[in-house]
Protein backbone atom coordinates (compact mmCIF):
# COMPACT_ATOMS: atom_id res chain seq x y z
CA UNK A 1 0.00 0.00 0.00
CA UNK A 2 1.36 3.12 -1.13
CA UNK A 3 2.07 6.11 1.30
CA UNK A 4 -0.43 8.51 -0.39
CA UNK A 5 -3.24 5.75 0.70
CA UNK A 6 -2.28 5.73 3.78
CA UNK A 7 -2.44 9.12 4.49
CA UNK A 8 -5.91 9.17 2.83
CA UNK A 9 -7.18 6.36 4.93
CA UNK A 10 -5.51 8.09 7.86
CA UNK A 11 -7.64 11.30 7.31
CA UNK A 12 -10.65 8.91 6.95
CA UNK A 13 -10.29 7.62 9.59
CA UNK A 14 -9.77 11.10 12.20
CA UNK A 15 -12.78 12.31 10.24
CA UNK A 16 -14.32 9.40 12.04
CA UNK A 17 -13.11 9.76 15.05
CA UNK A 18 -14.07 13.88 15.29
CA UNK A 19 -17.64 12.39 13.98
CA UNK A 20 -17.49 10.31 16.78
CA UNK A 21 -16.63 12.86 19.36
CA UNK A 22 -19.66 14.74 18.32
CA UNK A 23 -21.64 12.01 18.56
CA UNK A 24 -20.97 10.79 21.93
CA UNK A 25 -21.08 14.78 23.16
CA UNK A 26 -25.02 14.89 21.69
CA UNK A 27 -28.13 12.18 22.71
CA UNK A 28 -29.99 13.48 19.24
CA UNK A 29 -28.95 12.01 16.46
CA UNK A 30 -29.80 14.49 13.63
CA UNK A 31 -26.62 16.53 14.62
CA UNK A 32 -24.44 13.67 14.17
CA UNK A 33 -26.08 13.08 10.59
CA UNK A 34 -25.83 16.35 9.64
CA UNK A 35 -22.17 16.57 10.36
CA UNK A 36 -21.13 12.86 8.60
CA UNK A 37 -23.12 14.48 5.66
CA UNK A 38 -20.68 17.58 5.44
CA UNK A 39 -17.86 15.64 6.91
CA UNK A 40 -18.18 12.85 3.58
CA UNK A 41 -18.67 15.56 1.28
CA UNK A 42 -15.05 17.44 2.85
CA UNK A 43 -13.37 14.14 2.91
CA UNK A 44 -14.46 13.83 -0.97
CA UNK A 45 -13.01 17.28 -2.10
CA UNK A 46 -9.76 15.59 -0.64
CA UNK A 47 -10.09 12.68 -2.99
CA UNK A 48 -10.77 14.50 -6.10
CA UNK A 49 -7.66 16.59 -5.16
CA UNK A 50 -5.61 13.27 -4.98
CA UNK A 51 -6.87 12.45 -8.68
CA UNK A 52 -4.35 14.87 -9.96
CA UNK A 53 -1.74 13.31 -8.02
CA UNK A 54 0.19 10.68 -9.87
CA UNK A 55 0.84 8.57 -7.49
CA UNK A 56 -2.25 8.54 -5.20
CA UNK A 57 -4.40 5.47 -5.95
CA UNK A 58 -7.93 7.07 -4.90
CA UNK A 59 -10.10 3.66 -6.07
CA UNK A 60 -8.13 1.87 -3.54
CA UNK A 61 -8.66 4.16 -1.00
CA UNK A 62 -12.43 4.55 -2.25
CA UNK A 63 -12.39 0.62 -1.49
CA UNK A 64 -12.08 0.92 2.18
CA UNK A 65 -14.56 3.64 2.76
CA UNK A 66 -17.10 1.75 0.70
CA UNK A 67 -16.31 -0.99 3.08
CA UNK A 68 -17.80 1.00 5.78
CA UNK A 69 -20.78 3.00 3.84
CA UNK A 70 -21.84 -0.56 1.62
CA UNK A 71 -21.66 -2.59 5.10
CA UNK A 72 -23.69 -0.25 6.64
CA UNK A 73 -26.41 -0.24 3.72
CA UNK A 74 -26.18 -4.20 3.76
CA UNK A 75 -27.25 -4.04 7.59
CA UNK A 76 -30.41 -2.06 6.66
CA UNK A 77 -31.31 -4.05 4.02
CA UNK A 78 -30.64 -7.24 6.66
CA UNK A 79 -33.74 -5.48 9.03
CA UNK A 80 -36.03 -4.60 5.89
CA UNK A 81 -38.44 -7.98 5.83
CA UNK A 82 -37.76 -8.94 9.73
CA UNK A 83 -38.88 -5.30 10.39
CA UNK A 84 -41.74 -5.37 7.77
CA UNK A 85 -42.89 -9.10 8.84
CA UNK A 86 -42.92 -8.25 12.66
CA UNK A 87 -44.24 -5.04 12.38
CA UNK A 88 -47.29 -5.04 9.88
CA UNK A 89 -48.17 -8.45 12.09
CA UNK A 90 -48.45 -6.31 15.12
CA UNK A 91 -50.17 -3.71 13.64
CA UNK A 92 -53.07 -6.49 12.51
CA UNK A 93 -52.98 -8.35 15.71
CA UNK A 94 -53.41 -5.30 17.92
CA UNK A 95 -56.35 -3.75 15.16
CA UNK A 96 -59.98 -3.60 16.74
CA UNK A 97 -61.55 -4.47 13.10
CA UNK A 98 -60.59 -4.95 9.67
CA UNK A 99 -62.19 -2.19 8.89
CA UNK A 100 -59.28 -0.33 9.91
CA UNK A 101 -57.00 -1.86 8.22
CA UNK A 102 -58.72 -1.29 4.56
CA UNK A 103 -58.92 2.25 5.62
CA UNK A 104 -55.33 2.55 6.60
CA UNK A 105 -54.20 0.88 3.00
CA UNK A 106 -56.34 2.57 0.96
CA UNK A 107 -55.70 5.71 2.27
CA UNK A 108 -51.65 5.59 1.97
CA UNK A 109 -52.26 4.28 -1.23
CA UNK A 110 -54.17 7.28 -2.24
CA UNK A 111 -51.93 9.64 -1.06
CA UNK A 112 -48.39 8.14 -2.81
CA UNK A 113 -50.59 7.78 -5.96
CA UNK A 114 -51.41 10.79 -6.22
CA UNK A 115 -49.03 12.60 -5.38
CA UNK A 116 -47.06 10.04 -7.86
CA UNK A 117 -49.57 11.92 -11.10
CA UNK A 118 -48.80 15.29 -9.55
CA UNK A 119 -45.24 14.92 -10.01
CA UNK A 120 -45.56 13.40 -13.23
CA UNK A 121 -47.17 16.94 -14.30
CA UNK A 122 -44.57 18.74 -12.57
CA UNK A 123 -41.92 16.73 -14.39
CA UNK A 124 -43.28 17.59 -17.64
CA UNK A 125 -44.10 21.10 -17.15
CA UNK A 126 -39.93 21.12 -15.82
CA UNK A 127 -38.80 19.13 -19.17
CA UNK A 128 -41.00 21.78 -21.34
CA UNK A 129 -39.31 25.03 -19.42
CA UNK A 130 -36.19 23.55 -19.29
CA UNK A 131 -36.43 23.28 -23.39
CA UNK A 132 -34.93 19.43 -22.64
CA UNK A 133 -34.71 17.20 -25.49
CA UNK A 134 -32.81 14.01 -26.15
CA UNK A 135 -31.23 15.55 -29.51
CA UNK A 136 -27.62 15.80 -29.00
CA UNK A 137 -27.17 13.77 -26.59
CA UNK A 138 -23.86 12.07 -26.65
CA UNK A 139 -23.35 8.55 -27.12
CA UNK A 140 -20.40 7.18 -25.63
CA UNK A 141 -18.61 3.54 -24.90
CA UNK A 142 -20.00 4.08 -21.24
CA UNK A 143 -23.12 4.90 -22.16
CA UNK A 144 -22.97 2.02 -25.48
CA UNK A 145 -22.44 -0.21 -22.43
CA UNK A 146 -25.18 0.89 -19.97
CA UNK A 147 -27.85 0.38 -23.39
CA UNK A 148 -26.90 -3.35 -23.17
CA UNK A 149 -27.88 -3.65 -19.84
CA UNK A 150 -31.15 -1.62 -20.68
CA UNK A 151 -32.01 -4.32 -23.20
CA UNK A 152 -31.80 -7.24 -20.91
CA UNK A 153 -33.68 -5.42 -18.18
CA UNK A 154 -36.50 -4.40 -20.96
CA UNK A 155 -36.89 -8.10 -21.63
CA UNK A 156 -37.90 -8.41 -17.95
CA UNK A 157 -40.55 -5.73 -18.26
CA UNK A 158 -41.46 -5.69 -21.96
CA UNK A 159 -45.66 -6.66 -21.95
CA UNK A 160 -46.00 -6.85 -18.42
CA UNK A 161 -49.56 -6.24 -17.76
CA UNK A 162 -51.52 -4.85 -14.92
CA UNK A 163 -52.98 -8.35 -13.75
CA UNK A 164 -48.81 -9.62 -13.65
CA UNK A 165 -47.91 -6.74 -12.12
CA UNK A 166 -50.79 -7.53 -9.48
CA UNK A 167 -49.87 -11.05 -9.40
CA UNK A 168 -46.22 -10.12 -8.43
CA UNK A 169 -47.50 -8.61 -5.07
CA UNK A 170 -48.77 -12.89 -4.12
CA UNK A 171 -46.24 -14.39 -2.37
CA UNK A 172 -45.36 -17.87 -3.99
CA UNK A 173 -42.62 -18.72 -1.98
CA UNK A 174 -42.73 -16.02 1.46
CA UNK A 175 -38.64 -17.34 1.93
CA UNK A 176 -37.71 -16.47 -1.02
CA UNK A 177 -39.60 -13.48 -0.52
CA UNK A 178 -37.87 -12.98 3.07
CA UNK A 179 -34.19 -12.87 0.63
CA UNK A 180 -35.37 -9.79 -1.42
CA UNK A 181 -35.19 -11.81 -4.13
CA UNK A 182 -37.76 -10.16 -6.16
CA UNK A 183 -38.14 -6.15 -6.60
CA UNK A 184 -41.78 -6.61 -4.99
CA UNK A 185 -40.97 -8.60 -2.49
CA UNK A 186 -41.52 -6.24 0.42
CA UNK A 187 -45.08 -5.97 -0.67
CA UNK A 188 -45.16 -9.63 -0.88
CA UNK A 189 -44.21 -10.15 2.69
CA UNK A 190 -46.54 -7.03 3.84
CA UNK A 191 -49.33 -9.42 2.08
CA UNK A 192 -48.35 -12.33 3.82
CA UNK A 193 -48.20 -10.39 7.19
CA UNK A 194 -51.44 -9.10 6.91
CA UNK A 195 -53.11 -12.67 6.02
CA UNK A 196 -51.21 -14.11 9.32
CA UNK A 197 -52.14 -11.54 11.05
CA UNK A 198 -56.20 -11.56 10.03
CA UNK A 199 -55.67 -15.41 10.82
CA UNK A 200 -54.21 -14.70 14.26
CA UNK A 201 -57.82 -12.59 14.73
CA UNK A 202 -59.49 -15.18 14.08
CA UNK A 203 -57.53 -17.50 16.54
CA UNK A 204 -58.83 -14.87 19.17
CA UNK A 205 -62.00 -14.58 18.34
CA UNK A 206 -62.43 -18.76 18.63
CA UNK A 207 -60.29 -18.95 21.05
CA UNK A 208 -59.16 -15.76 23.37
CA UNK A 209 -56.46 -17.40 25.24
CA UNK A 210 -54.53 -18.68 22.59
CA UNK A 211 -54.94 -15.33 20.79
CA UNK A 212 -53.54 -13.64 23.69
CA UNK A 213 -50.67 -15.85 23.57
CA UNK A 214 -50.13 -14.92 19.81
CA UNK A 215 -50.32 -11.56 20.84
CA UNK A 216 -47.69 -11.61 23.67
CA UNK A 217 -45.23 -13.41 21.16
CA UNK A 218 -45.65 -10.88 18.28
CA UNK A 219 -45.20 -7.99 21.26
CA UNK A 220 -42.09 -9.63 22.28
CA UNK A 221 -40.71 -10.03 18.87
CA UNK A 222 -41.31 -6.35 17.92
CA UNK A 223 -39.55 -5.19 20.64
CA UNK A 224 -36.70 -7.77 19.88
CA UNK A 225 -36.84 -6.44 16.34
CA UNK A 226 -36.70 -2.96 17.42
CA UNK A 227 -33.69 -3.14 19.38
CA UNK A 228 -31.91 -4.46 16.58
CA UNK A 229 -32.95 -1.64 14.50
CA UNK A 230 -31.55 0.84 17.65
CA UNK A 231 -28.54 -0.84 17.14
CA UNK A 232 -28.03 -0.49 13.63
CA UNK A 233 -29.48 3.00 13.82
CA UNK A 234 -26.50 3.90 15.84
CA UNK A 235 -23.85 3.52 13.05
CA UNK A 236 -26.07 6.54 10.47
CA UNK A 237 -23.58 9.00 10.67
CA UNK A 238 -20.76 6.71 10.19
CA UNK A 239 -22.33 5.15 7.27
CA UNK A 240 -23.84 8.81 6.00
CA UNK A 241 -20.17 9.52 5.72
CA UNK A 242 -18.99 6.73 3.79
CA UNK A 243 -21.49 6.63 1.24
CA UNK A 244 -21.48 10.52 0.84
CA UNK A 245 -17.71 10.47 0.53
CA UNK A 246 -17.96 7.44 -2.12
CA UNK A 247 -20.90 9.29 -4.27
CA UNK A 248 -19.23 12.62 -4.33
CA UNK A 249 -15.92 12.06 -5.04
CA UNK A 250 -17.00 9.71 -8.14
CA UNK A 251 -19.06 12.24 -9.36
CA UNK A 252 -17.93 13.45 -12.96
CA UNK A 253 -18.04 17.23 -12.88
CA UNK A 254 -17.38 17.97 -16.69
CA UNK A 255 -20.88 15.13 -17.53
CA UNK A 256 -22.36 17.44 -15.00
CA UNK A 257 -21.56 20.74 -16.82
CA UNK A 258 -22.32 19.11 -20.25
CA UNK A 259 -25.78 17.81 -19.25
CA UNK A 260 -26.48 20.80 -16.50
CA UNK A 261 -29.85 21.91 -17.45
CA UNK A 262 -31.34 18.29 -16.82
CA UNK A 263 -29.67 17.99 -13.50
CA UNK A 264 -31.25 21.61 -12.89
CA UNK A 265 -34.36 20.87 -13.76
CA UNK A 266 -34.41 17.58 -12.24
CA UNK A 267 -33.62 19.31 -8.85
CA UNK A 268 -36.24 21.85 -9.29
CA UNK A 269 -38.83 19.49 -10.02
CA UNK A 270 -37.82 17.28 -7.16
CA UNK A 271 -37.67 20.59 -4.63
CA UNK A 272 -41.54 21.54 -6.33
CA UNK A 273 -42.43 18.37 -4.93
CA UNK A 274 -41.34 19.16 -1.65
CA UNK A 275 -43.42 22.23 -1.80
CA UNK A 276 -46.25 20.34 -2.77
CA UNK A 277 -45.88 17.30 0.02
CA UNK A 278 -45.56 21.11 2.56
CA UNK A 279 -48.71 22.07 1.30
CA UNK A 280 -50.85 19.21 1.36
CA UNK A 281 -49.25 18.91 5.23
CA UNK A 282 -50.40 22.37 5.69
CA UNK A 283 -54.02 21.88 4.02
CA UNK A 284 -54.27 18.84 6.87
CA UNK A 285 -53.04 21.17 10.12
CA UNK A 286 -49.25 20.17 10.53
CA UNK A 287 -46.96 22.45 10.55
CA UNK A 288 -44.47 22.05 7.36
CA UNK A 289 -41.27 23.38 9.26
CA UNK A 290 -42.10 20.98 12.31
CA UNK A 291 -42.70 18.26 10.29
CA UNK A 292 -39.17 18.70 8.98
CA UNK A 293 -37.31 19.31 11.79
CA UNK A 294 -38.30 15.73 12.40
CA UNK A 295 -37.50 13.95 9.07
CA UNK A 296 -34.65 15.67 7.71
CA UNK A 297 -32.07 12.61 9.30
CA UNK A 298 -34.07 10.15 7.46
CA UNK A 299 -34.44 12.07 4.31
CA UNK A 300 -30.22 12.79 4.66
CA UNK A 301 -29.56 8.78 5.07
CA UNK A 302 -32.28 8.73 1.94
CA UNK A 303 -29.73 10.83 -0.08
CA UNK A 304 -26.94 9.71 0.61
CA UNK A 305 -27.73 5.81 0.65
CA UNK A 306 -30.63 5.80 -2.86
CA UNK A 307 -32.30 3.09 -1.67
CA UNK A 308 -36.10 3.35 -0.42
CA UNK A 309 -36.04 -0.38 1.05
CA UNK A 310 -32.97 0.57 3.04
CA UNK A 311 -34.49 3.09 4.86
CA UNK A 312 -37.91 1.83 6.22
CA UNK A 313 -36.24 1.09 9.22
CA UNK A 314 -35.18 4.79 10.13
CA UNK A 315 -38.88 5.92 8.28
CA UNK A 316 -40.46 3.59 10.96
CA UNK A 317 -38.82 4.38 13.71
CA UNK A 318 -39.32 8.42 13.08
CA UNK A 319 -43.08 8.36 12.40
CA UNK A 320 -43.83 6.84 15.08
CA UNK A 321 -41.18 8.11 17.81
CA UNK A 322 -41.06 11.71 16.06
CA UNK A 323 -44.12 12.49 14.08
CA UNK A 324 -46.45 10.98 16.68
CA UNK A 325 -48.18 8.28 14.02
CA UNK A 326 -49.18 4.77 14.83
CA UNK A 327 -47.33 2.00 14.29
CA UNK A 328 -49.71 0.50 12.01
CA UNK A 329 -49.43 3.28 9.88
CA UNK A 330 -46.16 4.31 10.02
CA UNK A 331 -45.27 0.65 8.95
CA UNK A 332 -47.98 0.45 6.16
CA UNK A 333 -46.63 4.02 4.96
CA UNK A 334 -43.04 2.93 4.68
CA UNK A 335 -43.17 -0.64 3.55
CA UNK A 336 -45.37 0.59 0.54
CA UNK A 337 -43.93 3.62 -0.44
CA UNK A 338 -40.52 1.43 -0.65
CA UNK A 339 -42.43 -0.03 -3.86
CA UNK A 340 -45.65 1.57 -5.11
CA UNK A 341 -45.92 5.73 -5.99
CA UNK A 342 -42.48 6.96 -5.65
CA UNK A 343 -42.56 10.26 -6.73
CA UNK A 344 -39.13 10.28 -7.62
CA UNK A 345 -37.91 7.62 -9.56
CA UNK A 346 -41.79 6.36 -10.93
CA UNK A 347 -43.43 9.99 -10.88
CA UNK A 348 -40.56 12.63 -12.49
CA UNK A 349 -38.01 10.83 -13.86
CA UNK A 350 -40.48 8.65 -16.52
CA UNK A 351 -42.26 11.81 -17.49
CA UNK A 352 -39.05 13.73 -18.13
CA UNK A 353 -37.75 11.26 -20.54
CA UNK A 354 -40.86 10.73 -22.29
CA UNK A 355 -41.04 14.69 -23.14
CA UNK A 356 -37.12 14.47 -24.01
CA UNK A 357 -37.82 12.10 -26.29
CA UNK A 358 -41.65 12.44 -27.80
CA UNK A 359 -40.24 16.42 -28.60
CA UNK A 360 -38.22 15.82 -31.48
CA UNK A 361 -40.30 13.21 -32.73
CA UNK A 362 -43.08 15.45 -33.42
CA UNK A 363 -45.52 14.80 -30.62
CA UNK A 364 -47.21 17.70 -29.04
CA UNK A 365 -46.49 17.07 -25.41
CA UNK A 366 -49.18 19.15 -24.12
CA UNK A 367 -51.72 17.38 -25.92
CA UNK A 368 -54.69 16.94 -23.19
CA UNK A 369 -55.25 13.48 -24.77
CA UNK A 370 -51.04 12.74 -24.60
CA UNK A 371 -50.75 14.22 -21.20
CA UNK A 372 -53.52 12.45 -19.79
CA UNK A 373 -52.02 9.06 -21.25
CA UNK A 374 -48.71 9.57 -19.62
CA UNK A 375 -49.91 10.11 -15.95
CA UNK A 376 -52.65 7.39 -16.49
CA UNK A 377 -49.02 5.09 -17.38
CA UNK A 378 -46.99 6.73 -14.67
CA UNK A 379 -49.42 6.01 -12.07
CA UNK A 380 -50.12 2.41 -13.04
CA UNK A 381 -46.33 1.44 -13.37
CA UNK A 382 -45.43 2.99 -10.42
CA UNK A 383 -46.51 -0.36 -8.66
CA UNK A 384 -44.19 -2.74 -7.75
CA UNK A 385 -41.08 -0.44 -8.92
CA UNK A 386 -37.32 -1.52 -6.82
CA UNK A 387 -36.82 0.14 -3.75
CA UNK A 388 -33.18 0.23 -4.37
CA UNK A 389 -31.08 2.00 -7.00
CA UNK A 390 -31.72 1.83 -10.81
CA UNK A 391 -35.73 1.55 -9.56
CA UNK A 392 -36.02 4.94 -11.78
CA UNK A 393 -34.71 3.18 -14.64
CA UNK A 394 -37.17 -0.11 -14.24
CA UNK A 395 -39.93 2.94 -14.27
CA UNK A 396 -38.77 4.37 -17.51
CA UNK A 397 -38.23 1.00 -19.06
CA UNK A 398 -41.86 0.43 -18.35
CA UNK A 399 -43.46 4.42 -19.05
CA UNK A 400 -41.21 5.08 -22.69
CA UNK A 401 -42.82 1.75 -24.41
CA UNK A 402 -46.26 1.85 -23.12
CA UNK A 403 -46.09 5.28 -24.60
CA UNK A 404 -44.64 4.04 -27.81
CA UNK A 405 -41.38 5.75 -27.32
CA UNK A 406 -37.84 3.95 -27.49
CA UNK A 407 -35.82 3.88 -24.36
CA UNK A 408 -32.24 4.41 -25.61
CA UNK A 409 -32.60 7.73 -23.23
CA UNK A 410 -32.14 6.25 -19.47
CA UNK A 411 -28.49 5.05 -21.34
CA UNK A 412 -27.41 8.48 -22.26
CA UNK A 413 -28.11 10.07 -18.83
CA UNK A 414 -25.71 7.70 -17.17
CA UNK A 415 -23.02 10.02 -15.80
CA UNK A 416 -25.26 11.94 -13.48
CA UNK A 417 -27.80 9.15 -12.66
CA UNK A 418 -26.51 8.95 -9.24
CA UNK A 419 -26.38 12.45 -8.17
CA UNK A 420 -29.88 12.73 -9.19
CA UNK A 421 -30.90 9.49 -7.88
CA UNK A 422 -29.71 11.00 -4.40
CA UNK A 423 -32.23 13.78 -5.02
CA UNK A 424 -34.98 11.52 -6.40
CA UNK A 425 -34.69 9.03 -3.31
CA UNK A 426 -35.23 11.73 -0.51
CA UNK A 427 -38.31 12.60 -1.97
CA UNK A 428 -39.30 8.95 -2.69
CA UNK A 429 -39.10 8.69 1.20
CA UNK A 430 -40.60 12.20 2.26
CA UNK A 431 -43.82 10.69 0.01
CA UNK A 432 -43.73 7.68 2.41
CA UNK A 433 -44.03 10.10 5.58
CA UNK A 434 -46.15 12.27 4.06
CA UNK A 435 -48.61 9.77 3.20
CA UNK A 436 -48.21 8.39 6.83
CA UNK A 437 -48.84 11.84 8.54
CA UNK A 438 -51.86 12.96 6.48
CA UNK A 439 -53.09 9.18 7.28
CA UNK A 440 -52.80 9.63 11.00
CA UNK A 441 -54.46 13.02 10.52
CA UNK A 442 -57.39 11.48 8.67
CA UNK A 443 -57.76 8.44 10.95
CA UNK A 444 -55.87 8.94 13.69
CA UNK A 445 -56.66 10.93 16.78
CA UNK A 446 -54.61 13.78 15.29
CA UNK A 447 -54.91 15.93 18.29
CA UNK A 448 -53.20 13.19 20.20
CA UNK A 449 -50.84 11.99 17.84
CA UNK A 450 -48.59 14.75 17.21
CA UNK A 451 -49.05 17.98 19.10
CA UNK A 452 -45.82 19.60 18.28
CA UNK A 453 -46.63 19.25 14.72
CA UNK A 454 -50.08 20.94 14.58
CA UNK A 455 -49.73 24.58 12.62
CA UNK A 456 -49.92 27.26 15.60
Amino acid sequence: MQMSTLLLLGLFLVLLWSLNRWHRSRESLAPAVFAGLVLGAVYAGFLQLARQWAAAPTQEVLAWVDLLGDGYVNLLHLLVMPLVLVSILGAVVRISSTRSLGKISLSVLAVLLGTTAIAALVGVLMAQLFGLTASGLVEGAREVARAEVLDQRLGRVEGLSIPAMLLSFIPKNIFYDLTGARDTSVIAVVVFAILLGLAALAVRRDNPEQGALIEQFVGVAQSWIMKLVRLVMAFTPYGVMALVAGLVARSSWADILNLFSFVLASFVAIALMFVVHGLLLMANGVSPRRYFAKVWPVLVFAFSSRSSAATIPLNVETQIGGLGNAPAIANFSASFGATIGQNGCAGIYPAMLAVMVAVPMGINVLDPLWLTTLVAVVVISSFGIAGVGGGATFAALVVLPAMGLPVTIAALLISVEPLIDMARTALNVNGAMTAGTLTQRWLGDASAAAPELARP
